[in-house]
């Protein structure tokens, strides 16, 4: 008999299980999965959660702290270098370079062309005339130093020439003919150009221009107007006179000895020591303001100060009598006058000094030291 058929079907038979891994007892043990434990994966998300969060968090901290630890005050700027000044360095060595080439030029004679060369290097090819040393230059004193331009300096040199003969100024020119004689002892004034530029160590060299040029005196001003009125005889009875004369016979006879009983307080006065004079007879003296009238016998109040211009005579050692002119300042106390400063200048009023004896401006140096 033949099977039935029916319309159920066979049931497939069940695939092969997956392969089961095996672990080893310590994976098991600590339940790792892959090389990482779910735990361990865990732990460091939440790690790298709170790194975060916290960085957020300490931002405006750390902004806070960098900008506080700013100083609040800028840095103080570097002092300005001061600007050199070659009217202090290079116009005092120009005086003193101009000063040496004028007594050298002065001297100079037949043969000292090379001495003449060492300031102005043309001079090598000059030919003087004259004796050499048979005039001189004394008490050389420069009266004009003036600034013509960066590096150039105009410097006007005095000085009292000796020994002069027929053949005065060294002749620069062969075959000259002698000048006349310059008057023996007399003050001349020559102008020298010198250049200055920088030498070696940071020193100043100096070379002069041209030779020296003989220039005129210059002008004389005019005496100023002072504030004292005219000259009065200083009369023994003037409480004035008294307190000038004993001031003036301990500050010069006596080497300062009990200078300080003539001194108002607080003043400090040093005499000339040793003592240059044996004696002092006070003339006149000039008053502040006075234009004259009835001697004073009588001190004003307390502090009241007046200003004096005393002409006296004062006796050497050796007997000779020598004018002086002292400017003092008195102040009374306790009815007596009493000297207050020993002032270094006459007292000038506020009338301005306009012009000279010549009547042209006085000159006016662009730098001087």
């Amino acid at each position: 008999m033949s099977p039935v058929l029916t319309g159920r079907r066979k049931p497939a038979a069940p695939a092969d299980p997956p392969p089961t891994v095996q672990k080893t007892g310590a994976e098991q043990d600590a339940g790792w999965v892959g090389g990482w434990s779910t735990g361990a994966q865990a732990n460091s998300t939440a790690l790298l959660r709170w790194l975060v969060w916290g960085l957020i968090a300490l931002g405006p901290l750390l902004g806070a702290l960098a900008y506080l630890s700013v100083p609040t005050t800028s840095a103080a700027p570097a002092p300005k270098t001061a600007p050199s000044a070659p009217a202090a360095s290079g116009g005092q060595g120009a005086a003193g370079f101009a000063s040496l080439f004028v007594a050298a030029y002065l001297s100079a004679g037949r043969g000292d062309e090379p001495k003449l060369a060492a300031y102005y290097p043309p001079a090598s090819n000059l030919q003087l005339d004259g004796v050499s040393g048979q005039r001189r230059g004394e008490q050389l004193t420069v009266v004009r130093l003036r600034q013509t331009d960066t590096s150039v300096w105009s410097v006007t040199v005095a000085a009292r020439v000796t020994g002069a003969t027929p053949s005065a100024t060294p002749s620069t020119q062969p075959g000259a003919s002698p000048g006349r004689a310059a008057a023996t002892d007399a003050v001349r004034y020559f102008q020298v150009p010198v250049a200055t530029a920088p030498g070696a160590g940071g020193a100043t060299a100096y070379t002069a221009l041209a030779l020296p040029a003989e220039v005129a005196a210059p002008a004389r001003a005019k005496t100023p107007e002072l504030v004292y009125g005219a000259m009065r005889p200083a009369l023994p009875t003037d409480p004035r006179t008294q307190a000038v004369t004993s001031f003036l016979s301990a500050y010069l006879t006596k080497a300062g000895a009990e200078l300080d009983r003539y001194l108002a307080p607080g003043t400090r006065l040093a005499a000339p020591s040793p003592a240059p004079y044996s004696g002092v007879a006070v003339d006149q003296f000039a008053v502040e303001g006075e234009t004259g009238g009835e001697p004073v016998v009588s001190v004003p109040g307390d502090g009241t100060t007046l200003r004096l211009l005393v002409t006296l005579r004062a006796t050497g050692q050796d007997g000779v009598r020598l004018p002086l002119t002292y400017a003092l300042t008195l102040k009374a106390r306790a009815g007596r006058w009493e000297i207050a400063s020993l002032d270094g200048a006459p007292a000038v009023s506020s009338t301005p000094l306009a012009a000279a004896v010549s009547g042209s401006p006085i000159p006016s140096p662009t730098h001087t030291s």
